[in-house]
């Protein structure tokens, strides 16, 4: 019996140890089978993640060029706009000054033309005034003329009153 306490777990050892192997090679094979799936779906999953980076990058650089463009044309709309604001203001101001220098001379003129009109005015009223004063020294001197007409006629007919040839 003391053989059997031996050779069992020998037997048992070398069956366990058949079974191990078996299993070794199988989990090793597996291994590698999965560890080349892994590896092929990780070399396909980066594949896709470069692929996906590629077509992402020049989605970008498509929408920075699109944009780039909108903000090109916007940026040339805005200057075009700016210019021709700039024209008509420029075109405003132009005919605006021409308007300030004709009005500004035809000012100049008015007021020169009102100058000579009143310096007129003052002249005739002076001239009105001067005839007016000659025309009153004329009535005064006529008054004048006449009272002394009177007087002397009235001396004459007191002298003659009192002279004898007119008493009969």
């Amino acid at each position: 019996m003391n053989r059997l306490y031996l050779i069992i777990p020998v037997i048992l050892l070398a069956l366990f140890g058949g079974v191990y192997l078996q299993h070794a090679r199988t989990t090793a094979f597996q291994a590698a089978e999965k560890a080349a799936a892994v590896a092929a779906a990780q070399e396909a999953e980066l594949a896709k993640k470069t692929e996906a980076e590629a077509k992402a990058r020049a989605d970008a650089e498509t929408r920075a060029a699109v944009r780039l463009a909108e903000e090109q044309k916007r940026d040339a709309e805005k200057r075009a706009r700016y210019e021709e604001e700039s024209r008509v203001i420029a075109a405003d101001t132009a005919r605006y000054t021409a308007l300030v220098s004709t009005r500004t001379a035809e000012f100049a003129a008015l007021e020169k033309q009102l100058a000579d009109l009143r310096a007129r005015r003052a002249a005739l009223n002076t001239e009105t005034f001067s005839l007016a004063r000659t025309v009153e020294l004329a009535r005064i001197a006529q008054r004048n003329a006449e009272l002394e007409i009177q007087r002397l006629t009235e001396m004459v007919a007191r002298q003659a009153a009192s002279t004898s040839l007119t008493r009969p």
